[in-house]
């Protein structure tokens, strides 16, 4: 049950499908977003989060279902009327006009004085570093200022809640990253709620207090950052939201419990909840590599020969084949040289950091 009575937002059983399309573009969406919180919607292309950040701004209407802010129905108040503001990828912003008027403009079409607007346009451009750019026009600029005077100008009304439409994804890898940073020094400062549609899992996971993790049109799983990528609960999640090896493994009845098996090889430890086939997920990271003489120790251990290897700076990702599978580690790059193609290897990992998908 989605819970109206604090939350700021809430989305209660949302329905959506386009003429023509096969299968909703959301079905059955249900969530709430509580005051100051910072909340991401993660999904690939065509999962239907953009869909649902423009029905949150008013731009569509849901077939079924309602939109609430505060407990007040909005579904079906216009977007100029919703206390809601949105921060697009394309900037939009008014090329004739200054940085300081494009900031300025929201507050123009409310009325307010000339003084006023200009004080509070300098005080929003000095939140996002920008104070010393007022007098500039956009393409004056570069992307990430283009982007930090589009946060600005939707910040200037001090909106109850701030919707951003994967507003990084035009930026180089160092730019997003500073970005990252400072939306989440702003969003604190405010303490105002962010609605943040990505499709980039370090985006979600770095800067979110909760993520809604989407898959053709349904929520997929929705918590916290460390419960998606620990604990996801299908294996799309478990794909999606980092990197895990997938493996099929069988669990039969064995002396007084569950024996659970990769490929004929007994994986200690490993719960499940009921015998047949299954498979067992496995983050790369989770995954440790010795040299073949390595003691055995606690926990799975497979004995695999490395069949490639790639550099990703501080660390690499060796491909083992294990008999009839491979697996995939990522271990850090000093201390990792040893690890090269034709080599044997022991590969281990904790029980504990695995999950177990059936079906």
């Amino acid at each position: 049950m989605v819970k109206t009575s604090q939350a700021i937002l809430t989305v209660a059983g949302v329905d959506k499908t386009y003429d023509g399309a096969t299968r909703p573009a959301l079905d059955r969406i249900s969530f709430s977003v509580e005051p100051g919180e910072f909340f991401s919607i993660l999904g690939p292309s065509g999962s239907g989060k953009t869909t649902l950040l423009r029905m949150i701004a008013g731009f569509e209407q849901p077939d079924v279902g309602r939109i609430l802010m505060n407990g007040d129905d909005i579904t079906h108040v216009p977007p100029f009327r919703r206390d809601v503001r949105t921060v697009f990828q394309s900037y939009a912003l008014f090329p004739h006009m200054t940085v300081l008027e494009n900031v300025a403009y929201p507050l123009r079409m409310a009325g307010a004085r000339k003084a006023a607007r200009r004080a509070k346009a300098r005080e929003c451009l000095d939140l996002v570093s920008m104070g010393d750019f007022a007098t500039r026009l956009p393409h004056q600029l570069s992307g990430g200022q283009r982007q930090r005077v589009a946060l600005a100008r939707a910040i200037v009304c001090r909106p109850r809640i701030l919707l951003l439409d994967e507003p990084l994804g035009a930026l180089d890898l160092r730019l997003r990253q500073q970005m990252q940073h400072m939306l989440v020094a702003l969003q604190r400062e405010l303490g105002i709620a962010f609605v943040y549609v990505t499709h980039d899992q370090g985006e979600a996971l770095s800067m979110s207090d909760r993520v809604a993790v989407m898959s053709e049109g349904r929520i997929a799983q929705l918590g916290t950052p460390r419960e998606i990528y620990f604990d996801p609960s299908s294996e799309f999640v478990a794909q999606f939201v980092g990197r895990s090896n997938l493996l099929p493994i069988e669990a039969a009845p064995g002396e007084g419990a569950l024996t659970t098996r990769l490929g004929g090889r007994a994986l200690p430890g490993v719960a499940v909840p009921r015998s047949g086939p299954a498979r067992l997920a496995i983050r790369f990271e989770c995954v440790r590599l010795a040299a073949a003489d390595h003691p055995a120790g606690e926990g799975c251990v497979l004995d695999g020969t490395v069949e490639d290897v790639l550099f990703l700076g501080n660390a690499l990702e060796v491909n083992v084949r294990c008999g009839e599978h491979n697996i995939i580690a990522a271990v850090p790059t000093m201390g990792g040289e040893g690890f090269v193609p034709g080599r044997a290897v022991r590969v281990m990992f904790d029980p504990g950091n695995a999950t177990v998908f059936h079906g």
